[in-house]
């Protein structure tokens, strides 16, 4: 009898059995908050096409970003004097920066608009605090 291919396995799973073996399900989707389903479908197609992204790598690059506005004058000014440890294990919030104006760029204009102002207000925000 021949071997059946790991990828008919997974696909037979439920899917609690693949969200245990870190495989994402069809209809999983990141939700990023005040953008339109389209845009997140539109996210979620340039993150499984691109190869410098991973699926989720722009919502957790936004809510870094998101992270990094609220802290104050003081402690953004520590961070570029000694530096801060946990941009080892949780990313560099400037990093996720860079990386939201790449995705913008290879967005629709209706997308890319919808991101953007997510992001201005973040950044407005951190240049008022």
């Amino acid at each position: 009898m021949p071997r059946r291919r790991p990828g008919r396995v997974r696909a037979e799973l439920p899917d609690r059995q693949r969200a245990q073996q870190g495989t994402r399900s069809a209809g999983t989707r990141t939700a990023i908050d005040r953008l339109s389903s389209s845009a997140v479908s539109e996210i979620a197609r340039i993150e499984r096409t691109r190869n410098y992204l991973l699926p989720g790598d722009t919502a957790s690059a936004l809510s870094r970003w998101k992270a990094y506005g609220r802290r104050t004058r003081r402690q953004v000014r520590h961070d570029d004097e000694f530096g801060d440890t946990d941009w080892y294990c949780c990313g560099d919030p400037l990093e996720g920066r860079t990386l939201l104006d790449r995705v913008m760029a290879s967005m629709s204009r209706q997308g890319a608009r919808e991101l953007r102002s997510v992001v201005t207000a973040l950044d407005a925000r951190f240049e008022d605090g």
